[in-house]
Parts: C-alpha cells; sequence; structure tokens
C-alpha cells in the first residue's frame, strides 16, 4: 500500500495537460506568437479570471511563486486544474502482458537502472504501461510529492477555493491509451536510448526557457528533443492527442465556468501558445487577455 500510494503520487506529478520534457509542448515554432506564461482573463461580463502555464516539476525555481500569484489565488472563486487526481492504479498498467515479454535483454537491463533510480519496484514497473515508463524515465528525480500545480492546487485549498478538474481522471489518464501498444514501445525505447548527460541537458535548457517566460523558445526546444526521437507520424498523432483535440475542450469547460464565476486556471505552458492554444481560444470566445509579467 506504501508502494502504490507514493508510485501514484509520483506519477500525478510527471504527467498532466502536457506529457513534460520528452513530450512536453510538441507545438509549432511559427503558431508561438505569445510568450507569457500568467494572463489576465476578463470575461465579455468584466469578471477577472487568471491563467497560469505550469511546468510539472517540483524543482524549487518554478515553485517559489511571486506575490502575483498568491493575490490571483486569493481573488478568485476557483482553482481549475486538468484533473483532479487519480487514485485507481489500474489505469496505470497494462491490462495484460509484461515488458518481460516485450523487451530485448539490454532494453530490460536499462528499464530495471532506471526504476531503481526512480525508487520503483521490478515488479510493478514492468506491468506499467510502457508509455508511462517513458514519461518517468524521461524526468528528473522527483526530490518531493509536490510539483508545481499541485502545490497550486494546495494553496487554493488553503485559501478555501474550489478546486475543479477540467478533464475527469478518465480522461486525462486514458488520452494515451488511444496509442498502440508498438506505438508505445516505440516511446519507450526512444526514452531508453537517451544518456542522464541528454536528459539533464534538455531539462536545463526547457527551464530556462520556461522561467524567461518564452514560449517561442519552450516550442522550438521541444521541436528540436522530440524532432530526432519519434517517427513523424507517431509525433504528428501525439501532437492531435495531446494538444489540438484536448484545446477544444478545454477552453469549451473554462468558458462553461468562467462566465459564472472567477476562476484561477493552471495548465501545462504547452496548452497556452498557438493558434489552437488555450489563449487564442478564449479570445475567440470573447474573453480580453493580458499578460501579467
Amino acid at each position: 500500500m506504501i508502494f502504490r500510494c507514493k508510485w501514484i503520487l509520483q506519477f500525478k506529478r510527471l504527467f498532466s495537460a502536457i506529457l513534460t520534457f520528452v513530450f512536453l509542448a510538441l507545438a509549432t515554432t511559427n503558431a508561438c506568437a505569445e510568450k507569457g506564461l500568467f494572463w489576465k482573463v476578463e470575461s465579455p461580463a468584466g469578471k477577472a479570471s487568471y491563467l497560469f502555464g505550469t511546468m510539472h516539476t517540483d524543482d524549487n525555481r518554478v515553485t517559489n511563486f511571486s506575490p502575483a500569484v498568491d493575490k490571483a489565488l486569493q481573488s478568485v472563486d476557483a482553482f481549475m486544474m486538468e484533473t483532479i487526481s487519480a487514485n485507481d492504479p489500474s489505469v496505470f498498467k497494462m491490462p495484460d502482458g509484461d515488458l518481460k515479454n516485450m523487451l530485448s535483454e539490454a532494453e530490460l537491463d536499462k528499464v530495471y537502472t532506471l526504476a531503481e533510480f526512480h525508487v520503483m519496484h521490478r515488479g510493478a514497473t514492468t506491468q506499467m504501461k510502457p508509455w508511462l515508463l517513458a514519461v518517468v524515465f524521461d524526468s528528473p528525480k522527483p526530490l518531493t510529492p509536490f510539483a508545481q500545480d499541485n502545490l497550486l492546487m494546495t494553496k487554493s485549498e488553503d485559501f478555501g477555493k474550489e478546486v475543479i478538474g477540467i478533464e475527469d481522471a478518465k480522461e486525462h489518464f486514458g488520452v494515451m491509451d488511444s496509442f498502440s501498444r508498438d506505438e508505445q514501445l516505440t516511446m519507450l525505447r526512444a526514452v531508453l536510448k537517451r544518456s542522464p548527460e541528454q536528459k539533464e541537458r534538455d531539462f536545463e535548457s526547457l527551464m530556462a526557457a520556461y522561467l524567461a517566460g518564452d514560449s517561442n523558445k519552450v516550442a522550438a526546444l521541444d521541436e528540436k528533443i522530440t524532432g530526432g526521437m519519434l517517427p513523424p507520424a507517431l509525433r504528428a498523432k501525439m501532437r492531435s492527442k495531446l494538444l489540438d483535440e484536448r484545446n477544444v475542450v478545454m477552453a469549451q469547460r473554462i468558458v462553461e465556468v468562467a462566465d459564472s464565476k472567477s476562476v484561477f486556471v493552471a495548465v501545462g505552458a504547452s496548452h497556452l501558445a498557438g493558434k489552437g492554444g488555450l489563449i487564442a481560444r478564449l479570445r475567440q470566445a470573447g474573453y480580453r487577455l493580458s499578460p501579467i509579467r
């Protein structure tokens, strides 16, 4: 039970509206004209809400929030995040099969090494969905159970705010289940080929772009990182499933709530920019957005 709870916390910290690091944004660089990551959102009726792009990590460079964030959280009626936590571990496991029968001996050795690094039990690891392992293994070793978006939720609860999930757990954690087993194994194998030095270098580059509030640079870095890792068709499918399709639904549900109450919306930074991003979609819905520097 202790391992299960710890593993669920680790997974929720690593995966959310975007798949951080390897699959963080998958947005095209020519579509990202907006650089801000923190926005004031005014409804047609003049009600003030906020949109905040997160980076799903517990690195204290992004978890030490400015007074402007606290002020915004205190001013709203509700806090919205990509999803409320899922507590059923079955959504993270393959319904059948075991990686021991799918990977080569050399690949399994890498899986076991990375599982040990991330403090994961070998037996449970080989039963996890391959796409999930790709996300976990391409991330830095977490130091705490609280990523940036989890801390924002905790702050909101401390302020007595209602917490709302934009997606339910089944929608959120089931996005990647639409990929075939072979496609998921391709994702995992791409990550297994990456060295610790590559992962650390890419993480630090993305961190620098995020701290600068430069969504253009974040997108360009994502193009560089993922461009050589996945087949073009698979990469295009991921962009469609993780961003394009979800952004349509996210924008609709944010508007449904923001029309009647002020909200603080925290979603993966990759969902903000671009022609199909939340900034553009909220403006199309008649909302006025202005960046908070």
